[in-house]
């Protein structure tokens, strides 16, 4: 390996220098703000270490890993996301008693797992940075367990995770086996050679278009696609906040940029069948998720019930991507992909983000009825709520909105009108809850539910929310520049 080749690895280095590094320092002295610190900067010094990466062209380091525009546009937003849980981990676990530390590392080593997924161009990598990433997640969801009354059933959500996670993982495999029976390769690039001609000779098509459909089931499952979504209001509700928030971003970021990148090398949509499969998964996650979610009352389950949802209006943009390298379906609709997961991860960690301010590990904020008066008790947390919501809701002048109008017009290039419908509905439905929630905030309280008083310890997470406010709003109204940087973005693919 050319040196060259290390300073492209700089990023998974030093998050991987940084998760080591912070298991020594819990080794030697226990000290909550120090790990927090440490995961903090090493985060940072990797999000820095891509100003180094972009000077190098697009190139393979080894057959594993490919580091171009789109590894990288997409290891920053993880990095990103991942520091700012971080930073709103510190006061939510401030009053745990012990085996704070530990949380910090699992962010490192999950990160770490995300950051090989998008840039995985061969299945050997692909799994097992989804395994790195899905190993941490079922001690995040777990934690803590030694405290009555923190997250509702943390060790029932992490078992439940952990074995339907397994499950997914052998649909994964199992594809991937017979993909390797067909081709001799777990390359992508090598794959779509064997898919394609496969697909168009007729013999043997039915093998590759089986397999493909298992790798998808498993991918499905970590996207939370109906009917593989079960999981996904349980594990939301009991896993503790910062957990939820690392699972509602990063491990989506991840999942979904692998699957675009899969999708846009190996030619699978190629198959008609294939296609209408991904089609009906879409019409029923939009439809079941918003339905389901206008029944919740916690707004943990809430919000998993619409990210089942938003990733039905993501698979949308997918369908759309033309497997003709070049066309200009493959353009739009990789954009759209693109933007709306951008988008997608700035709602959801202003909204969880919102739900940590006012929780702690020993009191979680997570029902509907805790929010009322909110507008009235802090006017600035009910502003940077209200914000999000209206922007998962698609109204204009916010990012959600400009995201939804790029799948939609992927959709229309695409000519995918029964999708476009299911989408229009299901935007119609999830209208409904969001308000519901706002509402709930401009209702005068009839009784005292004092928030937790604002320390020096809230001033960061304070800030984050601003900046994360900033970015809903100024691509809301002005998205040229996003756009313009997306488009550079996929052309890699």
């Amino acid at each position: 390996m050319t040196g060259e080749q290390l300073l492209l690895l700089l990023p998974l280095i030093i998050v991987t220098a940084t998760a080591v590094i912070t298991m020594l320092g819990v080794a030697i002295k226990r000290n909550h703000a120090v790990s927090c610190l440490l995961t903090a900067t090493g985060l940072f010094l990797a999000l820095l270490s891509l100003i180094i990466v972009a000077q190098y062209p697009a190139q393979e380091v080894t057959p594993l890993l490919l580091v171009d525009s789109f590894n990288e546009f997409f290891t920053a937003l993880i990095l990103l996301a991942a520091l700012a849980i971080t930073l709103f981990s510190y006061p939510y676990l401030c009053n745990l008693e012990d085996h704070q530390d530990e949380f910090y590392l699992l962010i490192a080593i999950a990160t770490l797992g995300a950051l090989v997924m998008v840039g995985s161009t061969h299945f050997i990598t692909a799994f097992l940075g989804m395994e790195t990433l899905s190993v941490c997640l079922y001690g995040m969801v777990a934690y803590p367990l030694h405290r009555e009354s923190t997250a509702q059933y943390p060790m029932e959500a992490s078992i439940k995770y952990l074995v339907l996670s397994a499950v997914s993982s052998g649909f994964v495999l199992f594809g991937v086996a017979l993909l390797y029976a067909q081709t001799g390769t777990l390359h992508f690039s090598d794959i779509s050679v064997g898919i394609t001609q496969g697909i168009a000779n007729g013999p043997g098509a039915e093998y590759f278009i089986v397999a493909s459909l298992l790798v998808i089931t498993g991918f499905a499952f970590k996207l939370s696609l109906v009917p593989f979504h079960l999981w996904t209001p349980d594990v939301y509700e009991g896993a503790p906040l910062p957990a939820t928030a690392f699972l509602a971003t990063i491990g989506k970021i991840a999942m979904a940029a692998l699957l675009m990148r899969f999708m846009s090398i190996s030619g699978v949509l190629d198959s008609a069948a294939i296609t209408h499969v991904l089609a009906v998964m879409a019409v029923l996650s939009i439809i079941g998720g918003n339905l389901l979610a206008l029944l919740q009352s916690n707004l943990k389950r809430l919000l998993s019930y619409s990210s089942i949802a938003h990733m039905g209006y993501l698979v949308i943009a997918l369908i759309t991507i033309d497997s003709a390298m070049g066309g200009a379906n493959e353009s739009l609709g990789s954009e759209a992909v693109s933007f709306y997961l951008t988008a997608y991860v700035i709602m959801s960690l202003g909204a969880f983000g919102v739900m940590m301010v006012v929780s702690d590990s020993g009191h979680e904020r997570d029902h509907i009825g805790h929010y009322q008066g909110l507008f009235w008790r802090d006017p600035w947390l009910a502003l940077v709520f209200t914000a999000m919501l209206l922007s998962l809701a698609g109204i204009p002048l916010t990012i959600g909105f400009i995201g939804k109008f790029y799948v939609f017009a992927a959709g229309v290039q695409g000519a995918e009108w029964g999708l476009l419908a299911a989408m229009v509905i299901g935007s119609g439905i999830g209208l409904f809850y969001y308000l519901r929630i706002v509402y709930r905030m401009i209702t005068p309280l009839d009784h005292d539910d004092p928030l937790p008083v604002a320390g020096i310890r809230d001033v960061i997470p304070h800030g984050i929310l601003l900046l994360l406010l900033a970015a809903l709003i100024i691509p809301g109204v002005v998205p040229g520049a996003l756009m313009t940087l997306l488009q550079s973005v996929v052309q890699a693919l």
